[in-house]
C-alpha cells in the first residue's frame, strides 16, 4: 500500500496503523499543474479546507470533513465544487435533490442530483411506508410477498445454501418482473431460477416457484416470436406449464434443414448461436456456439470445429482445475441457444430445446426417467460460482456448480431420404463440487455431439433374419441328427441323441448369428459411408450391445464339435503285402529244418502313418500370411479408419484432424470382411493354383498308399467312416529300387491296371456304411488293441505275451478286413457291396455293406476339410478380442497364439489316437 510524497513525484509504502487514501495523496496535499510538470502542494490549513473531489484544487468545506479528508454533504445532498463554467468555487456548496414533484430528483453518486427510479410514488422519491424499499426500488403493498426463499438446492450433496446472492436480489427481481414487467429484472428472476436448476419443489416462493407464478399471470398476455412457451418480457425456461411434452417438441415437426454428406447439396455444417446475459439479466451479445463458451475443454480451433460437422460423433473429455474456472468465470454467464436455418439477411433461428439431468421436480429427477416423463427446458450456463456464496458476495464459495457434460444430441426422421432431423436436444449434467482445497481440485467435464435414429426397424429385420435361419438351422441340425442315428446303427432316441443334437444345433446357430453379425456389419459400412443425403445413422454406443452379444453367442457356440470327433476317428492301416514265395527263411520244427516265407516289412506302415500324422493339421491357408495381411489392410493402408464413427471413406487421416471414436459395428464389420475375404483368396489361390502346380498333399498321401499297397479305414461314427484304397496293381511294395521304376513306368504306359477299387476305375477314396454286425465284428477283433493301449489294471497280470495278442489281432484285422475288400467273408462266403456315384443315395439303400464315392471326403477327419469351420472361428476370435481390446494388432497375436495351441493340441491328441488305433509304436513317429 503506497501514498504520493508531495515534495518529489514518488510513492512510498504506508507506515504502521496507515491506510491508503482514496486519491493515493496526502489528505491535505493536491496536485498543481505547471507548464513544465505536475507538482503536489499542501492546501492552507485555514478553516476546514480539503482536497477536491477531482483531486487538482483545495477547497474549503460548508461542514465536516469524512474520513479521507473530503467534504460532507447531509442526506440527499450533492457536492458542488465547482460552477457551471468549470471554475472553482471559493467553498463548496451542498445542494439538496428537489425529490418532490415535479423534479422527482435524488442523488446520484453524489455529484448530481437524477430522477429518481419510477417505481416511486408521483408526489415523492421518498418510499414511505407501507411500500417498501427493495433494491432501490419502491413497491406498493401486498404486490408481493416478502417472505422468499433464498436457498439454492445443492441435490448430489444434499444441502442447501442461503445464498447471498439470491438474498439480495431474488425479492427485488420477482417484485420488479411481477409488478413492473421490467425486462432486465425477469430475466435476472429466470437467471436464478436456471442456477437453481429449473427445479420445482413445491415452495412457491423460491426462484423457480415465483418465476412459474408469474408466468401463469401472463397467461392472457400475448406470447413472444408466436411460441406459447414463451410470454411477454419474460425469458423462456419451460415447455409448457406441466412435464410431459417432450415427444411433441422433439419427435413432431422435424428441422426445415436437409443435410447431405456429398453431391452438389452437400451440407454438413451445424451453426448454433446463443444469445449471452449476465447474471443481472442483462443481455449482452449474440456469439456462435463454440470455443470457449460452450466447449470447455482446451483444444486446437480445428478439432473444436469439428464438433459441428454433421455426421460426426464428436467427444472430448479433460479435468479444469476448479481455480482457474472461478477465476475465468467469477459470475455465471447464461445463453440461449438457436439453430441458424439461413435466410439470408433475415436469418431464421431455431430455439433448441434443454434437458437438465439435474433438473428436480416435486423431488423426482423426472429427466433421468423414461421421455414421457421429461420436462424440457431452455438457457443453459457453464459455471455456477456465484450462488454458492453463503454470508457475502465476495467471500469464497462454499459449493460450485460446474458443468460436467454437455450433450447436443441429433434424431433423424425415420424413412427420411433428404437429410431430415428433428430438432436438437441439448442434455446438461451439472455436478456439484464442495470447495475444500481451490487450488488443487479439479472436474471433469465432457462435450459431446451425438446422432441417432430409430433402431426399432433395423433390430425388427436382424432378429427377422435370425428367427427364420434359425428355424431353418433347426431343420438342419435335425438331418444332421438324423444321419448320425443312422451311421451309428442306432434306432432309438435317448439322452445321448438329444444331447447330439443340441450340439449339432450349437454349432448350426453359431454360423446363423455369425452370417447376421457379418451381414449387419456391412450392411452399415456400405450404406452409412457411402450415402449422398443422410438416411441412416449408425447406432449409438448403447444401441450396440445387443450386437456385441450377438457375436459374443456366435464365439461361445463355436464348440469346433467337428474338431472334436478328429481326435477319436478310428483309424486302420490295412497292409496288402504278402511275402514272396522265393523269398523265405529256414526254422526248426520239431528237430527239422523248414523254409517259411519272409515276414512282410512294417517299414511302409510306419511310413504311411507318419505322413498321416504330418496331413493331420494343414490348411487351405497360411495363418502367419492372414495375420500378417489383416494387419498390414488395417493399420498400413488405413482400412482401420472406415470404422470412424464419421460419414468420410477416407483412409488417411491428417493427424491435426479430430478423430472420433471407433463404431462396435463398423469395426467388426472392417474386420471380419477382411479377414473373410482375404482368408477366401488364399483358399481360392491353394485350390485352383498351388495344389494344381505345386503340391497336393491330400492327393499325394492317396498317391503314397498305392506305392506303399496300404489301403486307410476310417471310421468317423461307428458304422461310417472313409476309406482309402490303395492296394497295389504290381501286387508287391516291398521292392528294390529298379522294380519300382519298372512299376512306375508300366503305370505311367498303361501297361498295367488302373489303381481304383472297381476294374478299370481310378476311384481310390470312399465313404464308407457298415452294418451293425460287421462294427461288432471289427470291435471284438479291436479287443486286444483297448488292452494293451489301456490302463494297466486292464491287462491280464499273468500274461508276458500282450504284444503278440496285440500282433496278432493286428494280422486278424487286416485279413478280415481285406476279405470284405475282396467279397469273401472268413467262412469263404462271398459278401457283396455296392459302389454309388452320388452321396445322395444313402437314403436309398438298405445294404449289408455299401461303399459310396465321394472324392477326398476322408479330409473332413482332417484341418483339411474343416477350413471353413476355422476360418469363422479364427475370425471371431480375432473380432471378440479387438472389441474387447480396442487393438488390431494385440488382437492379431492373441489370434496366432491361439492357432499355434489349437494346432499343438490337435497334433498332440491325434497323435496318440493314431498310435491307439493303428498300433504304430510312437516311437516311430517322427
Amino acid at each position: 500500500i503506497i501514498f504520493i510524497m508531495s515534495k518529489h513525484i514518488s510513492c512510498v509504502r504506508c507506515g504502521p496503523n496507515q491506510l491508503r487514501s482514496t486519491t493515493g495523496l496526502l489528505p491535505t496535499h493536491s496536485f498543481l499543474s505547471t507548464n513544465a510538470s505536475i507538482i503536489c502542494q499542501q492546501c492552507s490549513t485555514d478553516k476546514p479546507v480539503c482536497v477536491t473531489t477531482d483531486g487538482f484544487g483545495c477547497i474549503r468545506c460548508p461542514g465536516s470533513l469524512s474520513d479521507d479528508g473530503k467534504c460532507q454533504c447531509p442526506k440527499d445532498s450533492v457536492l458542488v465544487e465547482r460552477d457551471v463554467s468549470g471554475n472553482l468555487l471559493d467553498e463548496a456548496r451542498c445542494e439538496t435533490c428537489n425529490g418532490n414533484s415535479p423534479a422527482l430528483s435524488s442523488p446520484k453518486l453524489f455529484c448530481r442530483c437524477e430522477r429518481c427510479q419510477a417505481s416511486f410514488t408521483n408526489t415523492s422519491c421518498l418510499c414511505k411506508p407501507p411500500n417498501v424499499l427493495v433494491g432501490g426500488l419502491c413497491f406498493p403493498p401486498g404486490s408481493l410477498s416478502t417472505n422468499v426463499n433464498p436457498s439454492v438446492n445443492f441435490a448430489q450433496l444434499k444441502f442447501s445454501v442461503q445464498s447471498a446472492w439470491f438474498v439480495q436480489n431474488l425479492y427485488s427481481a420477482s417484485a420488479a418482473c411481477l409488478v413492473f414487467s421490467n425486462l432486465t429484472a425477469c430475466q435476472a428472476l429466470g437467471n436464478m431460477c436456471v442456477m437453481n436448476m429449473h427445479s420445482f419443489t413445491g415452495v412457491s416462493t423460491d426462484a423457480c416457484g415465483l418465476f412459474n407464478t408469474i408466468y401463469r399471470s401472463r397467461a392472457a398476455l400475448s406470447s413472444t416470436q408466436d411460441i406459447s412457451y414463451w410470454r411477454v418480457n419474460l425469458p423462456w425456461l419451460y415447455y409448457g406449464e406441466e412435464p410431459g411434452l417432450a415427444g411433441r417438441v422433439l419427435q413432431t415437426d422435424p428441422v426445415p434443414v436437409g443435410f447431405s454428406f456429398r453431391g452438389r447439396n452437400k451440407n454438413t455444417d451445424i451453426k448454433l448461436i446463443a444469445a449471452v446475459y449476465n447474471v443481472r439479466g442483462e443481455f449482452l451479445r449474440w456469439e456462435p456456439v463454440g470455443g470457449q463458451n460452450i466447449q470447455l475443454c482446451p483444444d486446437t480451433k480445428t478439432k473444436q470445429v469439428a464438433a459441428f460437422s454433421f455426421g460426426t460423433a464428436y467427444q472430448q473429455s479433460c479435468d479444469l482445475s476448479v481455480k482457474e474456472l472461478l477465476d475465468t468465470y467469477p459470475e455465471p454467464l447464461f445463453y440461449d441457444v438457436f439453430m441458424e436455418l439461413g435466410g439470408g439477411e433475415n436469418k431464421k433461428l431455431l430455439p433448441l430445446p434443454t434437458l437438465v439431468n439435474n433438473q428436480q421436480y416435486n423431488g423426482r429427477f423426472i429427466n433421468q426417467e423414461s421421455m414421457k416423463n421429461w420436462y424440457l427446458s431452455r438457457r443453459i450456463f457453464l459455471v455456477d460460482g456465484l450462488s454458492g456464496r453463503e454470508k457475502s458476495l465476495s467471500a469464497q464459495p462454499k459449493v460450485i456448480r460446474v458443468t460436467s457434460s454437455v450433450k447436443i444430441r441429433f434424431q433423424l426422421v425415420p424413412r427420411t431420404l433428404e437429410g431430415q432431423v428433428y430438432p436438437p436436444l441439448i442434455i446438461m449434467t451439472y455436478r456439484d463440487v464442495p470447495i475444500t482445497d481451490i487450488d488443487t481440485q479439479t472436474v471433469s467435464i465432457t462435450f459431446a455431439v451425438e446422432y441417432e435414429m430409430d433402431q426399432n426397424e433395423a433390430r425388427m429385420k436382424t432378429n427377422t433374419a435370425l428367427g427364420v435361419m434359425g428355424g431353418v438351422a433347426v431343420l438342419y441340425s435335425l438331418l444332421k441328427t438324423v444321419s448320425w442315428k443312422r451311421r451309428i446303427a442306432s434306432p432309438l432316441i435317448d439322452v445321448e441323441t438329444v444331447m447330439k443334437f443340441l450340439l449339432f444345433y450349437a454349432g448350426d446357430l453359431a454360423n446363423v448369428f455369425f452370417t447376421v453379425t457379418v451381414g449387419t456389419g456391412l450392411y452399415w459400412l456400405i450404406f452409412y459411408k457411402a450415402q449422398q443425403s443422410v438416411s441412416v445413422l449408425l447406432p449409438l454406443p448403447a444401441q450396440e450391445e445387443q450386437f456385441v452379444t450377438y457375436i459374443g453367442c456366435a464365439f461361445a457356440l463355436q464348440l469346433l464339435h467337428k474338431l472334436i470327433l478328429q481326435v477319436s476317428v478310428d483309424v486302420f492301416l490295412m497292409d496288402w503285402e504278402r511275402p514272396r514265395s522265393k523269398a523265405g527263411r529256414t526254422v526248426q520244427a520239431a528237430g527239422e529244418s523248414k523254409r517259411e516265407p519272409s515276414p512282410v516289412s512294417i517299414w511302409r506302415t510306419y511310413f504311411v502313418a507318419n505322413e498321416w500324422n504330418e496331413i493331420q493339421t494343414i490348411r487351405k491357408i497360411s495363418p502367419t500370411f492372414q495375420i500378417i495381411a489383416v494387419l498390414f489392410f488395417l493399420e498400413v493402408l488405413g482400412f482401420s479408419n472406415l470404422a470412424l464413427r464419421d460419414p468420410w471413406p477416407t483412409l488417411e487421416r491428417s493427424p491435426e484432424a479430430y478423430t472420433p471414436a471407433y463404431s462396435l459395428i463398423l469395426r467388426y464389420g472392417v474386420a471380419a470382411t477382411l479377414w473373410l475375404c482375404i482368408g477366401l483368396l488364399q483358399v481360392i489361390f491353394f485350390t485352383v493354383f498351388y495344389e494344381h502346380f505345386v503340391e497336393d498333399k491330400v492327393r499325394q498321401f492317396v498317391d503314397l498308399c498305392s506305392i506303399s499297397n496300404i489301403s486307410v479305414l476310417l471310421l468317423s461314427h461307428r458304422c461310417f467312416g472313409y476309406y482309402i484304397h490303395g492296394r497295389s496293381v504290381h501286387g508287391h511294395a516291398d521292392t528294390n529300387m529298379e522294380e519300382m521304376n519298372n512299376n512306375l513306368r508300366r503305370e505311367h504306359e498303361s501297361l498295367c491296371s488302373q489303381r481304383g477299387l472297381l476294374p478299370n476305375s481310378e476311384l481310390q477314396t470312399f465313404q464308407v456304411s457298415i452294418t451293425n454286425r460287421l462294427r461288432v465284428q471289427y470291435d471284438r477283433i479291436r479287443e486286444p488293441f483297448s488292452r494293451v493301449n489301456g490302463p494297466s489294471r486292464l491287462m491280464d497280470a499273468g500274461s508276458c505275451n500282450g504284444l503278440e495278442q496285440q500282433a496278432k489281432a493286428y494280422n486278424t484285422m487286416n485279413y478280415f478286413l481285406g476279405s470284405i475288400i475282396d467279397h469273401v467273408s472268413a467262412d469263404r462266403e462271398r459278401v457283396d457291396f455296392i459302389v454309388l456315384k452320388s452321396f445322395v443315395h444313402t437314403s436309398l439303400f438298405c445294404l449289408p455293406c455299401c461303399i459310396i464315392y465321394h472324392a477326398h471326403s476322408f479330409s473332413d477327419v482332417l484341418y483339411y476339410g474343416n477350413e471353413a469351420t476355422l476360418l469363422i472361428f479364427d475370425t471371431l476370435f480375432f473380432c471378440v478380442v479387438d472389441l474387447g481390446s480396442q487393438s488390431f494388432v494385440l488382437a492379431a497375436v492373441l489370434t496366432y497364439l491361439q492357432q499355434m495351441i489349437l494346432r499343438l493340441l490337435r497334433n498332440t491328441l491325434g497323435r496318440k489316437n493314431l498310435v491307439n488305433k493303428t498300433m504304430v509304436d510312437e516311437r516311430f513317429l517322427i
